[in-house]
């Protein structure tokens, strides 16, 4: 069994992902438009260009996305994405990239229990917090 995170956007899901490709480096495995589903004709044709499903590989980790069509949308609430990064220099490279456009709530910073540790709320709208752990 696993857990994937599932975020929804406001008709911006592709622009997002191909954001979080170049700052992170993960691989975006797939994605694909309503127009290129077989729920095409049940779309408005402004509609048809959002992405009804996209998945991306994060090192060992899947992260899933979609638009979510019209009065659907929900402002993100309640969770974070969280990246564990194996360096300082990754964790501040990360966090200047994916932060960029967005709201810093806790600049990265040395922590009781992480070397780096910040959060913020991205650009689209999705909170995240990057965490790289002191050495044992």
């Amino acid at each position: 069994m696993r857990a994937n995170a599932y975020l929804n956007f406001n008709g911006n899901c592709e622009q997002a992902f191909r954001f979080y490709a170049e700052a992170t480096g993960a691989t975006i495995d797939q994605m694909m438009s309503f127009e290129n589903s077989p729920m095409a004709d049940q779309m408005p044709p402004e509609a048809r260009k959002m992405i009804i499903h996209a998945s991306m590989r994060v090192g060992d980790t899947v992260i899933m996305a979609s638009d979510a069509p019209g009065e659907r949308y929900q402002k993100p609430q309640g969770f974070s994405v969280s990246l564990v990064v194996d360096s300082t220099a990754e964790a501040e490279r990360i966090f200047a990239a994916l932060s960029s456009g967005g709201a810093v709530s806790m600049p990265l910073q040395q922590t009781f229990f992480a070397a780096r540790f910040g959060m913020f709320t991205d650009k689209f709208g999705i909170p995240w917090m990057i965490n790289c752990e002191q050495e044992a």
